[in-house]
Formats: C-alpha cells, sequence, structure tokens
C-alpha cells in the first residue's frame, strides 16, 4: 500500500506547537474591514488554538 499524503492545504495552514497543540488563524479578517472595530481586527492578528473537538481530524490531515 502506498504511503498516506498529507493535505497540502492544512499542513501550510496549522502549525504544531512544541506541546503537540495546533495552532490556527482566525477568519474574517479578509475583506470587509470598515465595520469592524480596530480593537476587534487587531485581536483577529494572534493566532490561536484548535478546539479539541477538531484537533483529531486536523492531526489525521497534517499527519508527518
Amino acid at each position: 500500500m502506498p504511503k498516506m499524503k498529507s493535505n497540502r492545504g492544512a499542513a501550510k495552514t496549522f502549525k504544531v506547537t512544541g506541546t503537540g497543540k495546533i495552532k490556527r488563524h482566525k477568519a474574517y479578517k479578509s475583506h470587509i474591514l470598515n465595520k469592524k472595530t480596530r480593537k476587534r481586527k487587531r485581536n483577529l492578528r494572534k493566532a490561536t488554538l484548535v478546539s479539541a473537538a477538531d484537533s483529531k481530524r486536523v492531526n489525521i490531515m497534517i499527519q508527518k
């Protein structure tokens, strides 16, 4: 059986931290920024962790 391929889009999107958690960027920062407050846009810059419910699925996609 051939080797499993990782999902290249997911591999470029998510990063694994030193402790094994998965980092992601927040959504809603690409367009229609006029109506969003400065505070909201500033908070969208920060990376966050993938939820525990989704982390197993993401791990399968980005398996190394």
